[in-house]
This record gives structure tokens, C-alpha cells and sequence, in this order.
């Protein structure tokens, strides 16, 4: 590429990989522009208010790893409290408690989970692509529960087991074994971002805010690729913009949606790559009552619920979820300095987020969306203890639903994940994560980071950094001191509670 004066670099969407990508190119003296559809910052990062003033991310909630993660640094940086929870609660089917069970049960959940990612990692080139994690669960059950009258527990094992749901927005039973590996995270436990990532993101939009030119409510509907001579972007009102560099940071969702927007056409094995990789659906409920009926006030430390609550299979709720998809909560009651607030946080993903924002998008009123979720989720808040159906305490005061899946600028989803069927993920994430730096045309994201960090914040992070770095490279320049990603181990765990989930 000629060096020019001041090369004009467009940056399709201010996400975390927009706004990294920014910083690194501001740094080296170019000049640079962020094209966002939203009239925000941030993309699928962002914050909003309960009542009561709690604060909440309505996007990511955690940090995925604690060691050499930028992510993590930024966070102490900016005095972000976090936190982290060990105990997890789970109800069998039927809605009985399991108790010491439910623990034992879950630790025998992802101590598969860490077998499998080594059985991965060292036999990917083998596996089937059609096998799944659920399939990987079922081989291992007779080992963990070889009993007759273990059969129990052998379902619940199952159960558990598709609630992984959770962490990459679809069950187990379709996550690829072949490329589970490609799910593990830095090393280090997960943290919940407990004072919201609100000051990380204005600590990583600062120089953005600063420097660059930010055109917001300007999305981008067309792509025109002119070789070395640069890009040109056409909006959604017929303007055109040219730069010589573009980076596109729009989510995977959205590019499987857009690929014809492109001009001359996405190469074919670039195309298949952006098609290949799964877009999983992870939806976030906030149930917030009057105070946390499920503590014990006059003693708090004995509080038998504090974290992870799971419901399994639950058959005790036929008219809100007949499918008996499990679900999963934390508890948002016992988080320290002032942060704590009497709210279940419920996660659901899958189809029964699909069905769920399907249900909702037809909603027209608040009133008509908070009596749908609240005749959804009762069934569930309804077995912590201290739940009266006549108690003021235990009446919602609010419900807040997060619809990713109804958001067409997110993609239609949450993040990327790795589905059954996929053959060639690993060089997938290279061909979109390389771009078409010969059509002056670059990618970043979640999508595209290093292995270590797929799916996370601290991924999308890397990837700008990285995309940031390469095109200054392109133009003799650079920044100095910047970590490597690309170094990091993984599947460095021990303890499977270190284990990262992608929350």
C-alpha cells in the first residue's frame, strides 16, 4: 500500500472492537471516522436503570478470565467492582430441591465440561463433525452414575448438561465437539461485572470521543471495494463516504444478513466462513421485587441461596414453557459494597429465546410484556425460599427483558458460538479474521479475535487492537508495548470452576 499523508480510516460500528480499533489508529496519527447505526455508543454494550437506581448490562455481564486479560486491567482501572459466586442451587424437574445433589451433580457437569475440551483440543482432526457435547455427556454418563438406581441423576445429568445453553446461546446438543475447544477462555476465574461495564467502555471510547469523528444514527447499507485506491461506503440515504481503509466491526448476525452488500462480491470462501460459524441467542430477564424474600434478614450469612440458581427440565410449568426448556438465574442479592439489589437475573437461549422474543415483539403495551414474564418466570422464583403467592415482598416490582433476537443491528442474536455440522471452524475465524486487506477492507469483532477470547469482550477488544495494529503496519507505523493474544495458553485449567463462561 502507498503511504499517503494522513490516511482516512472509516470504522464501521463504535463496539468495543470499533472503539479499540480507533485508539490504536489515532495513536499512529491517522485520521480517523466511526460510522454508527445506533444514536450510541457501545453497540451490543449497554447499560440501563431498574428502579430503585440499580444499574444493569443489558449486554455482556462478565469478564471472561482474570490473567492477561485487558479487559480485567481496565476494570481495576476504573474501579469496576466484580464479583464471583461458587454456590449454584438446582431444582430437579419436578421442582424438588436437590440440595448437597445439586452440588455434587454440577461438579460432575463440568468436570465433563474440561474432559471434553481436552478431548477436543487433542482430536479435533478426528471427531465427527455432527458430534455433539450432548453426545460427549451421554458417553461419559455411566462412568459418573454407574448404578441401576442412578437413573435420576443420570437424566439430570443430561439436563444440566443442556443448560451450557447459557454460556454460548444454544444447548449442548448443538455445540460442536469437533471445535469445543474453540470455547475456551483466558485463564483465571469468571468475574461478573458487578458495577456494570459502563467506566470500561467510556474508558475505551475516551480517545475515540476525543480525537475521532463519530457519525452516529449513520448506517451503512452498501460496501464498494476499490482495490488499493481505498473503499467507499454508501448510507442508508444515498450518501457516499470514501476512505482508503474500512474496518467492519458490524456482528456476525448481521454480516450473514448483509453479505450482498458488498461491491464486487465477498470471495465465495469468505462468504462460507461468515456462514459456517453458529450466532447463538442469549436473553437476559431482570426480576426485581420490593426486597430479596429469599435471604434471611435477621442472619444473612445463613442464607442457604446466594448465585446460580438452575431449573431443570421444569415439568411444573406446561401453559408458559411446554417444551421444558431448563433455565438458568443468579441471584443479584448478595453482591457487596452497595451494589446488591432484589433481583433475580434469569438467562434463556436457544429457541426458547427465539419463542420468547417472538412472544414479546407482539406485546404492545408494558403492562401486557411485565404480566407475560412475570406469569413466565413464576414458576421458578415461586421455589426460593420464603415465597409467599400472598406476600407484598414477593410480588415483582419490575421486569425487564433484554430482545437481542428482535435487534437486527446485533445481528438478530448475541454472539458467535460453534454448532454442530462445522468442519473447518478454526480456519473460518482465520479467513474473516485476515479480511481483504488487498480491497482495502478489514474485520473485527468477537467473530474474528484469537482463539482465547472468541465470543467475549476481551475478544472484540484484541481483534480492533489487532486490525488496528495490522493496517498501521501497512503504512510503516505502529504502536509499541501492546500484549500479544496470541501467546496466551488456554486450557490451562485445573479447577473446572475456573472454567470461563461466556455470560
Amino acid at each position: 500500500m502507498a503511504a499517503s499523508k494522513s490516511p482516512h480510516i472509516g470504522i464501521v460500528g463504535a463496539g468495543i472492537a470499533g472503539l479499540r480499533c480507533a485508539d490504536i489508529l489515532l495513536k499512529c496519527g491517522f485520521q480517523v471516522t466511526i460510522l454508527e447505526a445506533r444514536d450510541r455508543i457501545g453497540g451490543r454494550m449497554v447499560q440501563t436503570t431498574l428502579p430503585g437506581g440499580y444499574r444493569v448490562d443489558l449486554g455482556p455481564n462478565w469478564i471472561h478470565g482474570t490473567e492477561d486479560n485487558p479487559i480485567s486491567e481496565l476494570a481495576n482501572k476504573t474501579g469496576t467492582l466484580v464479583h464471583s459466586w461458587d454456590a449454584k442451587d438446582l431444582f430437579f424437574e419436578t421442582g424438588k430441591h436437590m440440595g448437597q445433589a445439586g452440588i455434587d451433580l454440577s461438579e460432575e457437569m463440568w468436570n465433563i465440561v474440561l474432559k471434553a475440551f481436552k478431548y477436543s483440543e487433542e482430536n479435533c482432526a478426528t471427531i465427527d463433525p455432527n458430534e455433539s457435547l450432548y453426545d460427549f455427556f451421554q458417553q461419559k454418563l455411566h462412568e459418573v452414575y454407574p448404578n441401576p438406581d442412578d437413573e435420576d441423576m443420570r437424566n439430570a445429568l443430561l439436563q444440566l448438561a443442556e443448560l451450557w445453553g447459557a454460556i454460548v446461546g444454544e444447548p449442548a446438543s448443538k455445540q460442536s465437539l469437533k471445535y469445543f475447544w474453540l470455547e475456551e477462555c483466558v485463564d483465571g476465574p469468571n468475574v461478573f461485572c458487578a458495577g456494570t461495564y459502563e467506566n470500561i467502555l467510556a474508558r475505551i471510547a475516551e480517545p475515540a470521543l476525543k480525537k475521532a469523528e463519530i457519525r452516529l444514527s449513520t448506517l451503512i447499507k452498501g460496501f464498494e471495494s476499490e482495490g488499493k485506491d481505498g473503499t467507499t461506503l454508501i448510507t442508508e440515504n444515498g450518501n457516499s463516504l470514501k476512505f482508503d481503509e474500512v474496518v467492519v466491526t458490524s456482528p456476525l448476525g448481521w454480516l450473514k444478513k448483509n453479505t450482498q452488500a458488498f461491491n464486487p462480491p465477498l470471495p465465495e470462501r469468505f462468504v462460507q466462513a461468515v456462514d459456517s460459524i453458529g450466532y447463538g441467542c442469549l436473553e437476559k430477564v431482570y426480576v426485581t421485587f420490593p426486597r430479596a424474600f429469599w435471604q434471611n434478614q435477621a442472619n444473612p450469612s445463613s442464607n442457604s441461596f446466594s448465585g446460580f440458581v438452575q431449573w431443570l427440565a421444569p415439568d411444573y410449568s406446561p401453559s408458559a414453557n411446554p417444551k421444558r426448556w431448563g433455565v438458568e438465574g443468579v441471584l443479584l442479592s448478595d453482591i457487596p459494597e452497595g451494589r446488591a439489589m432484589p433481583t433475580v437475573l434469569f438467562y434463556i437461549f436457544g429457541d426458547q429465546s427465539r419463542a420468547f422474543g417472538a412472544d414479546l415483539a407482539g406485546l404492545k403495551t408494558e403492562k401486557e410484556r411485565t404480566d407475560y414474564l412475570v406469569k413466565y418466570f413464576q414458576p421458578y422464583y415461586s421455589l426460593l425460599p420464603n415465597y409467599s403467592e400472598s406476600s407484598l415482598d414477593c410480588i415483582p416490582e419490575s421486569c425487564l427483558a433484554t430482545t437481542w433476537i428482535n435487534d437486527e443491528l446485533a445481528g438478530n442474536g448475541s454472539y458467535s458460538n460453534f454448532q454442530v455440522g462445522l468442519k473447518e471452524g478454526d480456519k473460518d475465524i482465520e479467513i474473516m479474521r485476515e479480511g481483504l486487506p488487498e480491497r482495502s477492507l478489514w474485520f473485527a469483532g468477537e467473530h474474528t479475535s484469537p482463539f482465547v477470547a472468541l465470543g467475549t469482550v476481551t475478544g472484540a477488544y484484541w481483534s480492533g487492537e489487532a486490525v488496528g495494529q495490522r493496517i498501521a503496519k501497512a503504512y510503516g507505523k505502529s504502536v509499541d508495548g501492546l500484549q500479544d493474544p496470541n501467546n496466551i495458553d488456554t486450557l490451562g485449567h485445573k479447577d473446572p470452576k475456573e472454567i470461563n463462561a461466556k455470560l
